[in-house]
């Protein structure tokens, strides 16, 4: 679907109309950058540190 714009009374953009689909996309996206954000300051943990955690525990 076409994006379709709100103009003011100058002809600018001020808003822009969405499908549902486009805006729920948009939102999860958002949701999904939030929590990386979140973390990103987080202490990582070696791949083969979780990997054995994985294996001691019967996960992997």
């Amino acid at each position: 679907m076409p994006k379709q714009y709100i103009t003011d009374t100058n002809g600018q953009k001020i808003s822009v109309i969405l499908s549902m689909d486009e805006y729920l996309e948009l939102m999860e996206d958002l949701e999904d950058l939030a929590a990386v954000a979140e973390l990103r300051n987080e202490e990582t943990i070696p791949w083969e540190q979780v990997k054995k955690e994985l294996i001691d525990n019967d996960l992997l």
